[in-house]
């Protein structure tokens, strides 16, 4: 029975790769802004419908974590995906502004039910098989630097069949990501949830414990979380810039699902370097390297045109996969169990609330000021965020590495 457990419980992890490698092989991506245009939104309305996605997350991210722990990963993320499957289907027939709110609308519930409930239950199956299963080598912070390496490899995969088919139609893409989307559900109805601890019943004292975890306990988990939000926001940014910028450098739309593809293998590679770059240049000069990237990559992007630009923009991408895997690693890692899902999903309502109100700004900012002209002030506005953020995380690890020292005990990484 126990190595029946087990066997399921190693399958896991591997079926959450494929469950996140199916989930990011988004086709409709590359190309999703000019697919908006053709039925004539604006920049403004585009960023407003991500905005409505964003509110959506906003109100069913913290309660889809809270169900995760207290009703199970894997029904929380079987939920989300169907949910998934349905907003694909609806988005086959979209041909209005509102049709696409309602679309965002449905992805922004059943992303919001699979936000943090498939990497709690990575983590999970990762620790229990740790804890119970001698010759199991893997660590649990590996595990979550090949997941966010994998979804980027999707969605270089996924880049490059978008530039495939778009010798035919983009009507066509849109139909293969109808398809692709109902694959996630098929795997996440196989999973199995590993034995650990339960949220107890009392809901108050939950919440209770959740705050003084995050505010007044370990004063890195705190920072670490703030950092997710400040560089998950500026990738927010990027992604829906970037289409408008290549538009504006002239760049045939048949090209994007290439260019998608170039800067999801970025994200990969760097995700999945994160663990060896920090044991080379330390904690300290990979947060500055993590937080310097995207600044350099706006201000190349801003002053610079064609694909000299274009290739200014993968600084930003190479920033996003080292962010993703370190902060995330470093969040999990430091968060109990029976809180995970949860204190996951407040982390992604941190990033998709800031965007609430600023993603329509940016959108009107692009329309009015321009292309160029918005990524300069991206530019100015996120290096003294970074600063403002990074000083103070390196200061708190620093101080957690001495008092590990002093108790004797190995000190973390970031």
């Amino acid at each position: 029975m126990v190595s029946t457990v087990k066997r399921a419980i190693r399958n896991n992890i591997v079926k959450i790769y494929v469950l996140g490698f199916f989930m990011a092989f988004m086709v409709v991506m590359p190309v999703f802004v000019p697919l908006l245009q053709g039925f004539d939104l604006s920049m403004s309305q585009i960023l407003q419908t991500q905005a409505i996605f964003a509110l959506t997350i906003a109100l069913c991210e913290v309660p889809s974590g809270y169900i995760a722990d207290i009703w199970g990963r894997k029904n929380a993320l079987v939920l989300g995906t169907a949910l998934n499957a349905v907003g694909f289907v609806w988005m086959f027939y979209s041909d209005s502004f509102v049709d696409f709110v309602i679309y965002e609308t449905i992805l922004g519930v059943g992303m919001s039910m699979a936000s943090g409930a498939d990497l709690a239950l990575l983590y999970d199956s990762e620790a229990y098989l740790k804890d119970s299963d001698a010759d199991h080598s893997s660590e649990p912070s590996k595990s979550i630097s090949r997941l966010v390496s994998i979804e980027a490899g999707a969605a270089a995969v996924a880049g490059l069949l978008t530039g495939l088919l778009m010798i035919w139609s983009l009507e066509l893409v849109v139909l293969v990501q109808a398809v692709t989307g109902l694959l996630p559900l098929f795997l996440a109805l196989s999973l199995v949830e590993p034995p650990r601890p339960f949220f107890a019943s009392e809901h108050g004292n939950n919440a209770k414990k959740i705050v003084e975890l995050l505010i007044f306990g370990k004063p890195v988990v705190l920072w670490t979380a703030i950092a997710i939000v400040l560089f998950g926001l500026m990738s927010l940014y990027a992604f829906w810039v970037y289409q408008k910028y290549w538009q504006a450098q002239g760049i045939p739309l048949i090209y994007f699902g290439y260019i998608w593809a170039g800067y999801g293998i970025a994200v990969s590679l760097s995700a999945r370097w994160s663990i060896y770059l920090e044991q080379r240049l330390g904690a300290r000069q990979l947060l500055i390297l993590t937080a310097a990237l995207p600044v350099i990559g706006f201000t190349g992007m801003a002053f610079f045109s064609g694909w000299v630009g274009i290739l200014f923009g993968i600084a930003i991408q190479v920033s996003r996969g080292l962010s993703l895997s370190v902060f995330y690693e470093a969040l999990n890692r430091r968060v109990p169990g029976e809180f995970r899902a949860t204190v996951n999903s407040l982390v992604s309502l941190g990033t998709r609330g800031s965007f609430i109100i600023t993603g329509p700004i940016l959108g009107i900012a692009v329309d009015r000021l321009g292309v160029e002209s918005t990524l300069a002030v991206l530019a100015a506005v996120f290096a003294p965020l970074a600063i403002a953020v990074v000083i103070p995380l390196c200061r708190r690890i620093k101080k957690e590495q001495r008092l590990a020292r002093k108790q004797g005990s190995p000190p973390q990484a970031i």
